[in-house]
């Protein structure tokens, strides 16, 4: 196959005018980043807690986190992201639906950050379940008999441990949530990967176009798995995973 190389389409004006293609990449990039780091604050911090919820001894409070788990994890992020952004809307009382639909600003951003984060939630919280769980019942019991209470014990005994026991496996969620925004195009968010496939509906360039999103992803992982990396040299808990064998 002969095909001839045009790294300078990045540097033409682009078809909308305003700017070149060069800036519909940087674009795409920071929503990219944008999307990733809302969606991840939202899986980490609700992820925590069913995580923890997951591992508590009040039975009705397990269930839910179990349900919660077993539902967000099982239905594929496609079919989430369509149903929060075709279906919600249309099961709310009709103001709240017409806000989400005509006066939220950017929908197509929220929405892509509600999914994708909710999504990624329920496979953190099996990672802090399973980081608690391996824990030994032995310093629950000691935190119980210095005299704290069961939230005291999670908060100043099990969680800190936990967190420091699953960062290899925490570090691959980050790096999966980067990859999986690229769904938000299904819904017209115009991030890496839609603002590539645009470039190359214009240009008819599409090696260059989806070359230089292949290498800004791996350069995003890259560095996020750099600074992991050195994270959890520092906190690594030797016998537990990640340690290496140290």
């Amino acid at each position: 196959m002969q095909y001839n190389w045009n790294w300078g389409i990045f540097f033409q004006p682009a078809f909308s005018g305003g700017g070149t293609y060069l800036d519909w990449i940087l674009s795409g990039l920071k929503w990219t980043v944008l999307v990733s780091l809302a969606a991840w604050a939202i899986a980490f911090s609700l992820g925590s807690v069913i995580g923890v919820l997951r591992t508590t001894p009040v039975k009705p409070l397990r269930a839910i986190a179990t349900w919660y788990v077993e539902l967000f994890r099982n239905v594929p992020l496609l079919v989430q992201m369509f149903l929060w952004f075709f279906v919600v809307p249309e099961l709310l009382p009709k103001a709240w639906g017409d806000w989400l639909k005509q006066e939220l600003p950017l929908p197509a951003f929220w929405t892509a950050v509600v999914s994708l984060g909710t999504y990624t939630a329920s496979r953190v919280a099996e990672q802090v379940r399973s980081g608690i769980q391996s824990i030994p019942k032995g310093q629950t019991y000691a935190g119980l008999a210095m005299g704290l209470s069961l939230p005291q014990v999670y908060r100043h005994v099990l969680l800190p441990m936990a967190y420091r026991i699953i960062i290899p496996p925490l570090t691959s969620e980050f790096l999966t949530i980067f990859k999986n925004s690229s769904v938000a195009l299904t819904i017209g968010l115009l991030e890496l990967t839609a603002q590539s496939r645009q470039i190359t509906d214009f240009t008819f360039h599409g090696f260059e176009a989806f070359t230089v999103a292949t290498l800004l992803y791996v350069m995003i992982t890259m560095i996020v798995m750099v600074g992991m990396r050195i994270l959890e040299a520092r906190v690594r808990v030797p016998g537990y995973i990640g340690s290496g064998g140290r």
